[in-house]
């Protein structure tokens, strides 16, 4: 295959579709497959036989551990198995945006806005601001995020935008706790340092290296063979960058990645948080600590949006999810805050990078 093929079979893989109710509900799965599932998602290595190791962990066969994989991704409980490059590392610049479009008809608002490659999620919560979506924009943009986000607001109607940049980083880890129960979710790990959101040096060899391996990854012994053939490299020198690449912040792992719903966590909620500026920092830490938190944010607030500090729960309910933000608020003594639960999922992939389809993208809009 051409590289030009791969990179439209990957982005055809990262293409969104729209979540149906014959995709929403949980199915069985046995305590085999959670404990796969937790395996897959955060001890994924970088090594010649990663399904061995991860079989090794979870006391089973290296055999019917991809067996079971394929069976999950069939199932559509696992989405993808995929390394997750870092965006701001990359340079990228990117944002959450809310937006208030219209609550009649918000998929035409949304269906514009998806169609911007930088998009990664975008969902309808119940707030005013009801179109919520992450966007990134590539580091030689000519639009520039500020540019491309005029151009998305007027095509999708928008009423009113807040941009809300990331001004500290206290978690992002979107590992769901298959095992455990609300107690787990809602429990207290050791709090850690902010992470580090600066871009970091790169080359065109740890270019070449994403472009081979980002998408969707085989689920065969030696999954990363492929790319590190692709690039005219030895199995070991491929793997060896990549270490190199998570060692500079670049890559941050390898791991599956679920459908939320499908896997049993029918709810999110986004806790948002007023927080006193002084506090952040201790308090954004504490939060992030949460292990039903998947991600934790300092970001910016306006007249209308007291909330500085965003908290992602997951759980198998909206209790669930309200039992882990309650914790938190016991724990911390911050009380006010107000939790957005999404409605609907427009679109969720994993970032593409290095391809043509945003100076496509911009040129179509006067980029």
């Amino acid at each position: 295959m051409s590289s030009i093929d791969a990179d439209a079979a990957r982005a055809a893989a990262a293409t969104p579709k729209i979540r149906s109710r014959r995709d929403g509900a949980a199915i069985p799965l046995d305590d085999v497959d959670k404990r796969v599932l937790n395996l897959m998602q955060g001890s994924f290595p970088i090594a010649e036989r990663p399904y061995q190791h991860v079989a090794s962990l979870a006391g089973i066969e290296e055999q019917e551990l991809m067996v079971r994989v394929r069976r999950l991704l069939e199932k559509r409980i696992v989405r993808q198995v995929t390394p997750i490059f870092d965006t701001r590392a990359l340079g990228y610049s990117s944002m959450l945006v809310a937006a208030k479009v219209d609550p009649e008809h918000p998929h035409r608002a949304a269906h514009v806005i998806n169609e911007h490659p930088g998009v990664s999620h975008n969902y309808l919560r119940n707030h005013e601001f009801n179109l919520w979506f992450t966007i990134a924009t590539e580091p030689d943009s000519e639009l520039g995020l500020q540019g491309t986000l005029e151009v998305l607001a007027r095509a999708a109607g928008a009423e009113s935008v807040r941009q809300l940049p990331t001004l500290k980083l206290f978690k992002i880890r979107m590992d769901l706790e298959m095992e455990g129960d609300t107690n787990a979710l809602a429990s207290f790990a050791e709090a850690s340092e902010p992470v580090e959101l600066e871009p970091q040096p790169y080359d065109e060899r740890d270019i070449a290296v994403i472009r081979a391996l980002q998408g969707d990854m085989d689920v065969v012994p030696e999954p990363y063979a492929a790319a590190a053939g692709e690039l005219g490299l030895t199995q070991r020198d491929f793997l060896d960058h990549l270490s190199s690449m998570q060692e500079r912040g670049l890559l941050r792992r390898v791991a599956a990645i679920l459908y939320h719903r499908r896997a049993g966590f029918s709810a999110n909620g986004m806790g948002v948080w007023k927080v006193p500026d002084e506090d952040v920092f201790a308090v954004g830490c504490r939060m992030a600590a949460f292990r039903g938190i998947s991600h934790c944010y300092q970001r910016p607030t306006y007249e209308d949006w007291p909330y500085s500090v965003f908290t992602m729960a997951h759980g198998r309910s909206k209790e669930e999810c309200d039992a882990v933000l309650d914790a938190i608020a016991e724990d911390t003594g911050i009380s006010e805050r107000a939790t957005l639960y999404s409605s609907t999922e427009f679109k969720k992939i994993r970032l593409l990078y290095f391809t043509d389809e945003f100076k496509d993208w911009e040129r179509r809009h006067g980029g």
